[in-house]
């Protein structure tokens, strides 16, 4: 996880009173996943990046045609659809040791 955001002027006006930045994610951890969502993950954001997700672990290199914007293929940052505390990503496919068990 990159960084929670939370945008104090949008807040003000769309906002309820007691919200407050992400409290479910923080800024530095890490998660592992194959194609389902990571133990304590939050699901809202899980529904946002599980696209990019999807696509790297099926060996994704760029996400758009000819129009890539991040320096090393296989790389994707991602954000939670929540517009008033944004969480960023950033999603990589890593190959592991062994038999591969999403390749049957």
């Amino acid at each position: 996880m990159l960084r929670c955001s939370f945008n104090e002027a949008l807040v003000k006006t769309y906002g309820i009173e007691e919200l407050i930045p992400c409290a479910a994610l923080r800024e530095g951890q890490v998660f592992y996943s194959g194609l389902g969502k990571p133990e304590g993950f939050c699901d809202g954001a899980w529904h946002a990046i599980y696209p990019y997700v999807f696509a790297l672990a099926n060996g994704a290199k760029e996400f758009w045609f000819r129009d890539s914007w991040i320096r090393k293929e296989g790389i994707a940052i991602a954000f939670s659809n929540d517009g008033l505390r944004p969480v960023y990503f950033r999603l990589e496919a890593i190959e592991e040791e062994g038999e591969n068990p999403f390749i049957k």
